[in-house]
């Protein structure tokens, strides 16, 4: 699928959700290429910044977008990985700080 499609169907979805992706589009062009691979590898989009089992189940909380994404945007006003992020943060009116990860790591 071609990247400009898909960054443009992604550009959609983060406006319909109040959202928008990151302004450093070619970070945003880099993870997309990185769900494509997850997707080539797995057969879904997961999170190209986290270690996917290849599991779809198991990894059904971070197929892109994620289940911690809402509220990562909400704390700090980016997802994750930085391809969803609010208007403040794309405008530089609050602090870039890393994410922490929520995801429970398994025992």
């Amino acid at each position: 699928m071609d990247l400009e499609k898909i960054y443009e169907n992604l550009k959609k979805y983060a406006s319909m959700k109040g959202i928008e992706l990151n302004k450093d589009k070619e970070l945003v062009f880099d993870l997309i290429r990185g769900l494509l691979k997850n997707e080539a590898r797995y057969g879904y989009r997961s999170c190209p910044c986290r270690l996917a089992s290849g599991d779809k189940e198991k990894d059904k909380d971070i197929i892109c977008p994620c289940i911690y994404s809402e509220a990562d945007i909400k704390e700090f006003g980016r997802c994750y990985c930085g391809l969803f992020v609010s208007k403040d943060y794309n405008e530089d009116r609050i602090p870039k700080v890393l994410v922490p990860e929520r995801r429970k790591k398994e025992v």
